[in-house]
């Protein structure tokens, strides 16, 4: 049944909530950055997954955006979005439906970094005399997905993937999300500097060998938050959490506290003195455990409230209790509201099939994200 309420004070909980004034100006920073540079935005949707959010972040033009599924890739699609890459490496499972998409799209990419995925293009050729427009996925040291930039391998699947019959190679792709891992301004720069550099030392060698033209792209929140100079000789970025941005960018120096565009609200449903905890409606199905409850007031940071620490959950519960001292259980009367700032936007957003956008705590719009893959 759907939520009736006028005001985000009066929601049923749990409930996410969008800012929608600082998730546009969030949006509309980061595209000013980089027309400022000359580097093309490409912002990714796996955050919000929502067609509203996108218009936003595209400023209109629905074109230019990478997805994390299948489920995004076809959504999009289906609402006239064209120009998308499909930035997560080639299953095996699912190049019909990804040649199914290139074939309906005047523009959708695919990323691979190995060559049995480039043999399972070769093997789906596309309808209509069209190209597979592939993204070769570099490691910049990141260590998670991509071909090592320094090995020999990554210059040989650049080669094969040009030289393959019904595929083009049109760019190189990489994720510095080893940002997530500094603190403060000059090390995300660092990073960002050294990706950028691999990156484009890797193109370098791609030239002397005969490879050229092709689009280059590096991308995470904290990199393109901060970017630095030399990332202006970058075809494009992509970056996707910054719209929403939450309690860990703010930590990672990405971002202040109130860039943060989402809340969870919750409510009191209990008093326990005897453990001087109050229990809250929001467990781990309403934020997600993303974080280990890290942070020094636990799961979350509990808006208004640095003394009180949300210290453990269970499915639909919450445990708060107080930093330090006695709970003032007189503060916080059973059906009280509490702001929750989540740790990780795209690990919270994903527990929610719907999202109550506000201006100013008023309720203007409720976005819908796609789920599945």
């Amino acid at each position: 049944m759907a939520d009736t309420a006028e005001f985000i004070k009066d929601l049923c909980t749990p409930a996410f909530v969008v800012d929608l004034d600082v998730a546009k100006r969030n949006a509309a920073v980061m595209l000013d950055r980089f027309q400022k540079l000359g580097v093309q935005l490409r912002p990714h949707m796996k955050t919000h997954k929502t067609l509203e959010c996108a218009d936003i972040m595209t400023g209109g033009s629905r074109r230019c955006i990478a997805v994390s599924t299948l489920a995004e890739a076809s959504f999009y699609a289906d609402h006239g979005y064209d120009d998308v890459l499909y930035a997560y490496p080639l299953p095996h499972d699912k190049v019909q439906r990804c040649a199914e998409l290139c074939e309906r799209m005047a523009l959708f990419h695919v990323l691979l970094d190995n060559g049995p995925a480039l043999q399972e293009l070769k093997r789906r050729p596309l309808k209509q005399g069209k190209l597979w427009r592939v993204w070769m996925k570099l490691d910049c040291d990141n260590g998670r997905a991509g071909v090592l930039h320094s090995e020999p391998a990554a210059l040989q699947l650049a080669r094969e993937i040009s030289e393959t019959t019904g595929v083009e190679l049109y760019g190189i792709y990489a994720h510095c999300g080893n940002t997530y891992g500094c603190k403060g301004r000059e090390q995300i720069e660092a990073i960002a500097q050294e990706t950028t550099t691999n990156l484009l030392q890797f193109m370098e060698r791609l030239k002397a060998i005969g490879i050229q033209g092709l689009k280059s792209s590096i991308g995470s929140t904290p990199s393109c938050s901060h970017p630095v100079p030399d990332m202006a000789m970058l075809s494009e970025v992509h970056p996707g959490n910054y719209v929403f941005y939450d309690v860990q960018q703010s930590l990672i120096g990405s971002c202040r506290l109130e860039d943060i565009a989402v809340r969870v609200l919750t409510r009191v449903i209990g008093h326990y003195p005897h453990r001087n905890q109050l229990l809250v409606d929001s467990g781990w199905a309403a934020l997600s455990q993303d974080g280990g409850g890290c942070l020094p007031t636990g799961y979350a940071v509990i808006q208004g409230h640095p003394e009180l620490k949300l210290t453990s959950m269970t499915q639909e519960h919450g445990r708060v209790e107080p930093v330090s001292g006695p709970l003032d259980f007189g503060q916080f009367p059973l059906g009280s509201m509490f702001s929750l700032i989540p740790y990780h936007t795209c690990a919270t957003a994903m527990m929610y099939p719907v999202y109550s956008v506000h201006s100013q705590g008023k309720i203007v719009s409720t976005w819908k994200p796609v789920r599945g893959w």
